[in-house]
């Protein structure tokens, strides 16, 4: 799911770090970020982040487990549902103070 956030004048880190997310690494022009659901470290949120003009993208997906790359190539996330939506919800939240 991309969210959209105009007029956006901070850190997209420091930005996702108050929405509760660790910097991850950097890919590219965008910021790798990891928010933990529970004590575990799966499942979690994952947001690349970057500044385009003015505004602020996030790309939001929760991975249910470990990647299992390979010959399959799987990768346990999810980029829409119920769990994504609240949570941009919850990251757009953050940037209506």
């Amino acid at each position: 799911m991309t969210i959209k956030i105009p007029n956006f004048k901070q850190s997209a880190v420091d930005f996702m770090r108050q929405c509760g997310y660790a910097f991850d690494r950097e890919v590219g022009a965008e910021a790798s970020c990891m928010r933990r659901v529970s004590g575990h470290d799966y499942p979690r949120y994952h947001a690349y982040v970057k500044k385009e003009g003015t505004a602020l993208v996030v790309n939001l997906h929760i991975d249910q487990g470990k990647p299992s790359y390979g010959s399959n190539h799987a990768h346990n996330g999810e980029y829409e549902g119920e769990l994504v939506e609240r949570e941009a919800d919850r990251i757009r939240g953050f940037a209506e103070y």
